[in-house]
């Protein structure tokens, strides 16, 4: 089935069509006549563009012929239009003007830390990611430190606005990442599993999200992959727990590229030095692989592919809660492998396609054992497989204003062995959406549109619909209000046992307040979310749960004030309740805080050209589930609040001609003591608080680019 519909797919990308390259070169000034530098000049609907130079001049080559609209773009100045002929060699000198009085149009920005541009963009770069300190590199890790999101270093996923990880998307190019974390140990979560250098574009909606996206009742974090390479390059990094290498290989005509990547990690030696609370059955293992392909299939159209392969094997041997005296063993292997084909294209009549499909496939291998009473352990074989596809048309209507149709298909496999019992299901899930973003004056848009899921293995259809208001209060500050219903499907672990089970649901109520001006961001959100048909496990498992979420989030970003520095302070309030699961009544959940705070500040030393991070993170304590204490108690206790500073200490050079990056990070620097809840044992006389494994985890690197010297490139970006 998954090679009908790549075929099918594929037979749809028309074959590029050989043209003559035509020259495009000039330079930009301001109205003074001082050269320009970074401004982005580009073909209208075309990927053909350059930037300038420090000395403002720019040069590229395109395959569009005929007349054509360039577009020169900066921060703080104009955007100019200027119309050309390309029928042969053009020389451009552009005058940019200081955008003083021009009016910005409004964009949707309830729930989304998101923007239009990059003058104005809150969104975080992969530099962003990487210089955060404790976040080790880590996109989830990062988000952490923007309103919304919890800090449940030990759950897997990304807890946003009362919801649980699992009621967050991960989304690459428009398709579902079915497991976009490693798989973990018991209160020890696995990370994420790509790198945010893949990526160009981050979106985080932490509610109130596009028809383009379903199955979160939460939040949807959207990724968009890299482009073509500006040129060919090579990597290799180095560290105490492993080794990475790399290449880009960008094509002669500079209209394709190809990239390969390995990487090993063994977590041994570092745990031998640095022990940690449980002692590991084996060294835990990594063993990475990737691969890309981008190719420029028209002046306007390009196809791409991202692939990924990864093998973990790890484990924990922990002292019994049950049985004085014996141990506890849960090992794990994973094998996981993801696939991504996309391909963009203009059309007529100014409709453009997105379209892709994507296969993944998750194996959990996995042996409980209580060791030595147990002499027949427990084998859990995991089995997840996912293949989709996905089509959205875009037109554009008038200068601002567009409408987007589109669909989806998705063909699931869960199987589940359980010491030789199995538990599998399929399920066909099938999805159309249709979205308008309608600019009323370029000061008001509405964004209206509606998505329609249905699931064979529940056998239900629903209609979520899903709008949008924006309006413009002046040159940089904007109101805006959101409404939305959002449903997903019960976990695997209850499907596979309970058939009849309902789509959950959540409906959106977001206002916000946005201001963004040259180097400063200010948001204040008020939200209120109420959730229907949650999962009950007790008595029996069905979806009458209950529950809501509402909150006040605050975030302000300062990258002027004072010179080489950026910083960034975000602050939510959250008060949450639900009845799901096995709790008796509506309560505030066991990952839930009702306060957290942030702030995360990045300086760069240009005299040692040394970037430093520090994040401060706190959280009030959360929920435990005390089995000592009367049902009216239920969920009375809280843990200890939640501290802790991560360092990251980037510094650039170079070592024979390679650009290198020398890395230190540390999460927990202060080491703090962080309690996230207690194990109790069945008779409930004993409890152990469930701490980090490792308290303070350290991490020393060395990464190098050939090819490329990216020094200053990285510096711009600091």
């Amino acid at each position: 089935m998954c090679k009908f519909y790549l075929i099918l797919f594929l037979s749809t990308i028309p074959t590029a069509v050989l043209q003559a390259q035509t020259k495009i070169s000039g330079k930009i000034t301001d109205k003074k006549n001082h050269p320009l530098q970074g401004v982005n000049i580009s073909i209208k609907d075309a990927y053909d563009g350059a930037t300038s130079a420090a000395d403002g001049t720019f040069s590229f080559t395109t395959d569009v012929t005929g007349e054509q609209s360039v577009f020169f773009s900066l921060a703080t100045y104009q955007t100019q239009e200027q119309k050309v002929n390309l029928s042969g060699p053009v020389t451009l000198n552009i005058i940019l003007r200081n955008d003083i009085s021009q009016l910005k149009i409004v964009t949707i920005s309830a729930g989304s830390i998101e923007a239009s541009s990059e003058k104005n963009n809150t969104v975080l770069k992969p530099l962003d990611i990487v210089t955060t300190g404790g976040a080790m590199a880590d996109i989830v890790s990062a988000l952490k430190t923007l309103p919304g999101t919890q800090q449940t270093n030990d759950k897997e996923g990304l807890f946003v606005r009362g919801g649980t990880g699992y009621e967050t998307q991960t989304f690459i190019d428009g398709l579902l990442v079915r497991n976009p974390f490693y798989s973990g140990l018991p209160d020890m979560p696995g990370r994420g599993r790509f790198s945010p250098f893949l990526f160009k574009g981050t979106t985080f909606s932490s509610g109130g999200y596009s028809a383009q996206y379903g199955q979160g009742l939460s939040s949807a974090l959207v990724l968009e992959s890299q482009d073509l390479p500006e040129r060919s390059s090579y990597s290799l990094g180095v560290s105490p727990i492993g080794v990475s290498g790399g290449l880009d290989e960008l094509a002669k005509d500079k209209k394709g590229s190809f990239g390969i990547e390995a990487d090993y990690t063994n977590l041994g030696p570092y745990l031998n030095v640095i022990k940690p609370k449980f002692e590991p059955s084996v060294n835990p293992e990594i063993i990475g692989t990737s691969a890309n392909f981008r190719r420029k299939t028209s002046a306007t159209g390009m196809l791409k592919f991202y692939g990924y392969s990864n093998w973990t094997h790890m484990g924990s041997i922990r002292p019994s809660f049950e049985y004085a005296g014996d141990k506890e063993l849960f090992e794990m292997k994973n094998q996981n492998v993801y696939t991504n084909l996309s391909y963009k294209e203009l059309l007529n009549n100014d409709w453009k396609i997105n379209a892709g499909v994507s296969f993944s496939t998750n194996t959990d291998r996995i042996t409980l054992d209580t060791v030595p009473k147990n002499p027949d352990p427990m084998k859990i074989h995991n089995l997840s497989q996912l293949a989709q596809g996905r089509v959205m048309l875009t037109k554009n209507i008038g200068n601002f204003s567009a409408l987007r149709l589109g669909g989806e298909y998705q063909y699931a496999v869960e199987n589940a062995e359980y010491n030789g019992y199995k538990a599998n299901y399929t399920d066909n899930y099938s999805a159309a959406f249709a979205e308008g973003d309608i600019y009323f004056t370029p000061q008001f848009v509405g964004r209206v549109g509606g998505r329609m899921e249905y699931s064979s293995k529940i056998g239900k259809m629903n209609l979520a619909p899903r709008v949008s208001l924006a309006y413009k209060l002046d040159q940089n500050s904007q109101v805006s209000l959101a409404y939305g219903d959002y449903y997903q499907k019960p976990e695997q672990q209850y499907l596979r046992f309970k058939p009849d089970l309902d789509y959950m649901k959540a409906t959106h109520y977001i206002a916000s307040f946005q201001r963004v001006a040259n180097n400063y961001t200010l948001r204040v959100e008020a939200f209120y979310k109420k959730y229907h048909n949650l999962v009950k496990t007790s008595p029996d498992t069905v979806t009458n749960g209950t529950g809501y979420a509402k909150g006040i989030e605050l975030f302000w970003r300062d990258r002027k004030s004072v010179k080489n520095l950026d910083y960034w302070v975000s602050y939510s309030y959250l008060d949450t309740k639900r009845n799901y699961l096995t709790y008796p009544y509506e309560v505030q959940p066991d990952f839930a805080a009702k306060h957290t705070f942030s702030v995360v500040t990045k300086y760069y030393i240009s005299s040692i050209t040394t970037n430093i991070g520090l994040t401060y993170t706190f959280a009030t304590g959360r929920p435990y589930y005390n089995p000592n204490l009367p049902v009216s108690q239920f969920m009375s206790q809280k843990t200890i609040d939640y501290n802790s500073v991560g360092l990251s200490v980037s510094y650039l050079t170079s070592i024979h001609k390679a650009f290198t990056i020398l890395v230190l990070s540390v999460n927990n620097i202060g080491n703090f003591k962080q309690v996230y809840g207690y194990h109790y044992s069945t008779d409930a006389l004993r409890r152990e608080a469930i701490t980090p494994n490792i308290p303070r985890f350290i991490y020393l690197g060395m990464f190098m680019s050939f090819g490329i010297d990216r020094r200053q490139e990285t510096i711009d970006n600091l």
